[in-house]
């Protein structure tokens, strides 16, 4: 596996590890209302696009250098 590829694997695997504690922390938030659980949902969220947009990027940038 070339490093070019690992790397867009290892944003691929911290997008859904993203999603995931978002969708946790929301649940967490349903049940006890807590302002930290909607906090951490919505950092979650955020993070998750933030890696995306990184991804998209790189990918471009990854693709034009092969």
């Amino acid at each position: 596996m070339s490093l070019k590829a690992f790397h867009l694997f290892f944003i691929t695997l911290s997008i859904v590890l993203a999603a995931f504690t978002a969708a946790w922390a929301t649940e967490q938030y349903r049940a006890a209302h807590d302002i930290s659980y909607m906090a951490m949902a919505i950092g979650a969220a955020v993070a998750g696009a933030g890696l995306a947009v990184y991804g998209t990027a790189f990918q471009r940038k990854a693709r034009r250098f092969s």
